[in-house]
């Protein structure tokens, strides 16, 4: 739970992020920086009809805490200026460094990156679409096929300076069909770590216990279910899964 008053102080707004589909702003809680999406300047879309896209922010938060890998920034549900909503701790990302990237497809480095697929830019030149290779987005990238994420855009990869990854905007998840849509594709097939195949075991046992009460407020029972049969197959199959269905694996845009 977060500190009682980032519940109870006044959040003050201080400015808006107007590339958000959804009404999003900053705002200041006794002088703490955080982002507010009020439930009432929500737009789901049509394959996300119910529930709020501010419970699964808040889903996502605890998964995470479960995962114990620090994904996802400390978010909540509060009050605010125009109504209840999520509110999530304002993270200063490191302008100089980008997790993911469009290359240049002749300059594309030969380590320390993994390669996703090429194309053409606005201006007809080959890039290609590349994410570092680091275990911080490995996890990220197992924390997305569980909570079944549908819209890990690059731009919802903030890298910061010490090194750390957090994944933010996580309105379009835990739909109780496969709807995972993610620029997170490096490690496809690949044999999950003991590390990573813990963390899934952690969030498998904590839907029989606290975990699985609190997202019980939050998601509907089809939808934990889902999420609990997700962690089972991932676990059975111990690889990251391939994309499936006939729609996109890639969220657009990108970024």
């Amino acid at each position: 739970m977060p500190a009682p008053n980032l519940v109870t102080a006044e959040l003050t707004l201080t400015g808006r992020i107007t590339t958000a589909s959804n009404a999003t702003f900053l705002g200041s809680i006794g002088g703490t920086a955080v982002v507010y999406k009020p439930i009432a300047g929500e737009h789901p879309l049509w394959d996300f009809p119910n529930g709020f896209l501010a419970h699964r922010e808040v889903a996502a938060y605890l998964v995470s805490q479960v995962f114990g890998w620090n994904v996802v920034p400390h978010t909540w549900l509060r009050d605010g200026p125009l109504g209840h909503g999520m509110v999530q701790l304002w993270q200063e990302q490191d302008p100089d460094q980008n997790a993911v990237n469009l290359a240049a497809t002749d300059h594309v480095p030969e380590t320390g990156w993994k390669h996703i697929f090429e194309g053409r830019d606005e201006n007809g030149r080959m890039v290609t679409l590349i994410h570092e290779d680091s275990p911080a987005l490995r996890r990220m990238a197992v924390f997305d096929v569980v909570v079944n994420n549908a819209d890990r855009k690059g731009d919802h990869i903030l890298a910061m300076i010490d090194g750390r990854r957090h994944g933010v905007d996580h309105g379009l998840t835990f739909h109780s069909e496969d709807k995972l849509r993610t620029v997170l594709w490096g490690w496809l097939g690949d044999a999950l770590s003991a590390d990573e195949l813990d963390g899934v075991d952690r969030v498998s046992a904590g839907l029989h216990g606290e975990l699985g009460r609190n997202l019980a407020d939050l998601l509907s029972a089809e939808e934990i279910t889902s999420l609990a049969a997700r962690c089972a197959r991932l676990r059975l199959a111990g690889r990251f899964p391939a994309p499936s269905g006939e729609m996109s694996a890639v969220p657009w845009p990108l970024f």
